[in-house]
């Protein structure tokens, strides 16, 4: 038997294996085709302080390799989740993390507030990093106004606290930084990138709102990179991998960057039970290579240049 348990933080999961945010609806969607109870925790789409409509259609495009969405955080607001979602999400048998986007920090800390005091959460994913609505990334491309931000979050909210950051900076690891030194419990890396796609006929973006996020197989080379980036300097710091996420090597490959666990996403879209599938895959895989605890192999790998 392999020992899967890993810890981000205070925040304890049984396996490493997660769902991406925006890509598992609010779950109950999903029970037909996985056992909510085997995964290590799931995360429902993200939940805004008032609802929102979302971006009009089209709101998505198939890219290279890829997904590029433009959805717009379209959702019925933080009370409606609290009371609707929140009761069936108490039932599921694994960890559910919340994840929130706020357009300003006194609403994600507002948020926090509210949900910190209901049972049944095991932690917050802050999501200050969506590239399609108004504002998403104003909170996650500066390292002050993040770490800011997530101090303000884990004093208002006793729950463990994952930053969610973007790829689209220059350079990570120091946002990174400042949500550790906030007292965040891990972060996730990565949301999606900008990207656009066009029909040149009608010389039009594709996406109703022009620019979207790119996941998916394409993206999966970025991530692997700052989850290294990030873990090479940071080693303390529990990280998510997040990123083109379809098989149990996929996953091994964020495990020896540096990840504790990682998040499956876009591949839920055209294979539900991706994500049940890969934890088999990864279990089987340990037990070929007689590795009996999971955590043997986080942050393992080394570069050529050492």
């Amino acid at each position: 038997m392999v020992d899967l348990s890993v810890s981000l933080g205070r925040l304890a999961l049984s396996n490493p294996v997660l769902v991406a945010s925006g890509t598992f609806g609010y779950v109950r969607e999903m029970a037909p085709f996985v056992r909510l109870e085997r995964l290590g925790g799931v995360i429902p789409k993200t939940v805004t302080f008032r609802p929102r409509a979302g971006n009009p259609t089209p709101r998505t495009v198939e890219t290279a390799s890829g997904l590029l969405n433009a959805i717009g955080l379209d959702n019925d607001g933080v009370a409606h989740f609290i009371e609707h979602h929140l009761p069936y999400l108490r039932t599921v048998g694994t960890a559910v993390i919340a994840n929130i986007a706020g357009e300003d920090e006194d609403q994600f800390v507002a948020m926090a507030a509210m949900l910190g005091c209901e049972p049944g959460l095991a932690a917050i994913e802050l999501n200050i990093s969506c590239p399609n609505v108004s504002h998403g990334l104003d909170l996650g491309i500066d390292p002050g106004p993040v770490g800011r931000l997530v101090q303000r979050v884990r004093n208002a909210c006793p729950l463990p606290i994952i930053a969610k950051l973007t790829p689209n900076v220059t350079d990570i690891v120091p946002i990174a930084a400042a949500a550790a030194e906030a007292g965040a419990d891990a972060v996730s890396l990565i949301n999606t990138m900008r990207g656009l796609a066009v029909d040149w006929r009608r010389r039009r973006p594709i996406l109703a709102y022009d620019i979207g996020g790119l996941s998916g197989p394409a993206i999966k080379p970025i991530a692997l990179r700052m989850v290294w980036e990030v873990a090479r300097a940071l080693p303390e710091l529990p990280i998510i991998g997040v990123g083109g996420i379809a098989t149990a090597d996929d996953a091994l490959e964020f495990l020896v960057a540096g990840a504790s666990a990682i998040q499956v996403g876009t591949a839920t879209f055209y294979d539900p039970n991706a994500s049940e599938r890969l934890l088999d895959d990864l279990t089987a895989r340990l037990e070929e290579l007689g590795v009996a605890d999971v955590r043997a192999i986080i942050g393992t790998l080394r570069s050529n240049r050492e």
